[in-house]
């Protein structure tokens, strides 16, 4: 009776991975992007990335208020973490299609902000729907061999002054060890990815 209990209790627990994200789980093989355009006037592609070891993906974009929350705290971990000669990437990847999210307004924001890293457009939404992403800020760490082993939020807070607990960082650590970070799944937080409707 007991015994049936406990496995009755175990199989009703929520899953610790893939909770969130409906596309993805930690551990799966990352989609790949080929030829975005990025604020710099070139196009990238996850290829180019071969000499890192770490990548991290966030969709970023212009509108949102706690994505340009986050604005600081993402550059400063580019300049620290994902410099050229560091074995880390950081790529943005903005999928919005309303007019201040466009590649113009885009190139107007990364250039007031002295975006460190590429900040990227994908028109079609496509890369944002292979990875699962709803949200801006929305994070997602890919190890040497591409695989997901970490994706959600950056920290615990949208206020930079409150936040206590920071997840990307530690998973960024551990996918250079070649190690599984344990918390492989947070909720993101941000707003919603403005999809666009079927009929366009």
């Amino acid at each position: 009776m007991i015994r049936a209990l406990l496995v009755l209790m175990i199989s009703a627990a929520p899953a610790m991975t893939g909770e969130f994200n409906k596309k993805l789980n930690p551990g799966d093989p990352a989609p790949s992007w080929k030829d975005l355009p990025g604020t710099d006037g070139k196009t990238h592609s996850l290829s180019d990335l071969t000499g890192k070891d770490v990548v991290v993906v966030v969709f970023l974009c212009n509108s949102c208020p706690i994505a340009n929350d986050y604005e600081n705290r993402i550059n400063e971990f580019a300049k620290q973490h994902a410099g050229p000669d560091s074995k880390v990437a950081l790529i943005a990847i903005n999928v919005n299609t309303i007019p201040d999210d466009r590649l113009d307004k885009m190139k107007v924001r990364a250039a007031k902000k002295k975006y460190a890293f590429p900040y990227l457009y994908d028109e079609s939404q496509k890369i944002a729907k292979e990875f699962g992403a709803n949200y801006t800020p929305e994070f997602f760490v890919l190890n040497k061999d591409r695989k997901v082993v970490y994706m959600g939020a950056m920290d615990d807070k949208s206020n930079e002054a409150e936040a206590k607990t920071n997840f990307l960082e530690p998973a960024v650590t551990a996918a250079l060890k070649g190690e599984a970070f344990p918390k492989g799944e947070t909720l993101a937080r941000g707003c919603m990815i403005r999809w666009k409707k079927e009929r366009e």
